[in-house]
């Protein structure tokens, strides 16, 4: 049975909160110093909202958000991460079909969740939901090992496994230059461009800094990914063996840049 990668996740719902990283403030700054003024009338609306990452930076400065999240496990853990924010409403279901199409919302972004939609409606249904003027932020972490070897190493283990994990387990020199926007990367700037409806289109990229990550710490948030996740037990059990053996090897872990990108527009 093919299982399909964007539903897995709740399978390790609490591995998940604790092993996946957050968003630097710079970047949700950034999008709220772009998206302008948000009230209970233009509140935002989250894609995906996960296990609420992105929802309690937003919430916690006051942003009132609509987090659409389709898997309950996850949203489960998404309530209990907001339950002391206010202004939070959690709606279990796919964003094409439980987020408001009612060109009401002042923001609506997505973290690590754009990929998921389907590509040829998720800009007719953000740009339903936005009212004029509305910001659309679309971000998500890249995360680079710094050690060339050690990169190609996992990158090979990446391949043979066939995970898709270009993002996580490659070299960190790979993400250091300029944003480019092709078909191959699916950056959302290639997307949106020749699309008359989102205006002031900006894509940046943060560079968050240079950090060392315990073989615990690496194989735990490997563990998360949909690529690990769709694997058969003993697969799994494998590749994460094959990982903690080349991390041990290494010292007991690697070192890792992280960056985050991130796309804005604004609805005409």
């Amino acid at each position: 049975m093919t299982v399909e990668r964007s539903t897995v996740f709740g399978t390790t719902a609490e591995t998940y909160d604790a092993a996946r990283p957050g968003y630097p403030d710079t970047l949700i700054e950034t999008v709220l110093e772009f998206a302008g003024p948000l009230a209970d009338d233009r509140r935002a609306v989250e894609i995906g909202a996960g296990t609420g990452k992105a929802t309690v930076a937003f919430a916690g400065r006051g942003v009132p958000v609509l987090a659409v999240e389709p898997d309950p496990r996850m949203a489960e853990v998404l309530r209990r991460n907001t339950a002391a924010l206010p202004g939070v409403e959690v709606r279990i279901g796919r964003f094409e079909d439980a987020a408001p199409q009612d060109h009401g919302a002042g923001l609506v972004y997505g973290a690590q969740s754009w990929h998921w939609l389907d590509r040829a409606t998720r800009r007719d249904h953000v740009f339903d939901a936005l009212a004029p003027g509305g910001a659309v932020a679309l971000f998500w972490n890249l995360t680079g090992i710094v050690d060339r070897d050690l990169a190609e190493r996992m990158t090979a283990l990446d391949e043979r496994w066939d995970m898709g994990m270009r993002h996580v387990a490659g070299w960190a020199a790979e993400f250091a230059g300029e944003i480019e926007a092709t078909a191959d990367n699916d950056w959302a700037g290639f997307e949106f461009r020749d699309d008359a409806r989102f205006a002031d289109q900006r894509s940046i990229r943060f560079r968050n800094g240079v950090a060392w990550h315990t073989s615990d710490q690496w194989v735990e948030r490997l563990s998360t990914h949909s690529g690990t996740q769709i694997l058969a037990p003993a697969e799994r059990t494998e590749l994460l063996g094959a990982v903690r053996a080349l991390l041990d090897a290494n010292g007991g872990g690697l070192t890792a840049a992280s960056f985050t990108d991130l796309f804005l527009a604004r609805a005409v």
